[in-house]
């Protein structure tokens, strides 16, 4: 990959594409492009059309989604399957027709089924039903995988997808209606310390057992697969190991200093009782994950405090 090869970043604004952009910066590449959701309605074909024939990336990267947590996906089913499906076809069809060779599609681990065997493999997928909860978000990603899998069968063009496990760290989304379990926790248990709070009520049970992944080493991953052509269609991108919500909990509650009790609502929804990934075909590969799970929790709540003035209520939109 030459250093100067046009690589166009699909939600450079967001965690995930911020992450990639600072990644690919850090490596030397020095034609990067991204868009804003202002500047480019990635939902208009027409739009991302005009885009692509002006602009002639070499590569693209789609991190551009609409995401959320269980309330979100729950809340707005439509806006998620829908959206989400508009987003990757332009973005995977221009490409198609512009001739790029190289496009890389980012997903989530929960397009594999609720009771798949741990930990999952990436043949597990569409082998039983989806978690009620995000099913619609799942299928969306699924059709972006299948169709990427589809021209590299049809055209045999180097179009891969990676599926991360839970993400989080830097600009990530801490709105509390939308907002993924890792994140929500870091800025309750912020500010019930700052409220002097004497206790702080979680979702579920605390025992659904989770897989955490530090952005910054998911964008590694990102450019481990733009530099070396990749032999298979679908690969997954986690650290390989899991904690229980309930783990999780209070090592965010250690990091942040809250000193009150921890309650579990446990009429509110679970999830998926258990998600970690096999991430031994990317590992075997040569890419591996660097940063362990405190870690990277100490750096997002470093980040969040020093970004906590401009952290607002976060809409649903394509970030």
């Amino acid at each position: 990959m030459n250093k100067d090869s046009k690589i166009y970043v699909a939600g450079h604004r967001g965690m995930v594409g911020s992450a990639v952009w600072r990644a690919l910066e850090k490596k030397g590449y020095r034609n990067l492009i991204g868009k804003t959701s202002k500047d480019l309605d990635l939902k208009n074909q027409t739009k991302v059309k005009e885009f692509f024939n002006l602009e002639k990336p070499d590569v693209v990267i789609d991190a551009a989604a609409r995401v959320g947590g269980i309330l979100a996906n729950n809340d707005y089913p439509y806006q998620f399957i829908m959206e989400n499906m508009q987003i990757q076809n332009n973005l995977i069809d221009e490409s198609l027709k512009l001739g790029i060779n190289k496009f890389i599609f980012l997903g989530s681990s929960c397009i594999y089924p609720k009771f798949a065997p741990q930990p999952l493999k990436e043949e597990y997928l569409l082998t039983d039903s989806l978690e009620p909860t995000n099913e619609w978000y799942a299928i969306a990603k699924i059709t972006g995988v299948k169709a990427c899998q589809a021209i590299r069968k049809q055209y045999n063009k180097d179009y891969v997808s990676l599926m991360p496990t839970n993400l989080y760290g830097f600009f990530d989304n801490f709105d509390l209606k939308t907002s993924h379990v890792l994140p929500a926790m870091i800025r309750k248990f912020h500010e019930a310390k700052i409220n002097n709070n004497s206790e702080v009520t979680l979702w579920g049970s605390g025992t659904p057992m989770r897989e955490f992944l530090f952005v910054d080493d998911m964008a590694e991953a990102v450019v481990y697969a733009l530099e070396n052509k990749l032999p298979e269609y679908l690969y997954n991108v986690g650290s390989g190991k899991d904690i229980s919500i309930k783990e999780l909990a209070e090592t965010i509650q250690k990091v942040t200093g809250y000193q009150g009790n921890i309650v579990w609502d446990s009429e509110k929804p679970d999830g998926t009782p258990r998600k970690l990934m096999d991430v031994s075909k990317m590992k075997n590969l040569g890419w591996t994950y660097t940063t362990e799970l405190q870690e990277g929790i100490e750096k997002t709540y470093l980040w969040f405090l020093d970004n906590i003035e401009n952290i607002k209520e976060v809409k649903l939109e394509v970030n």
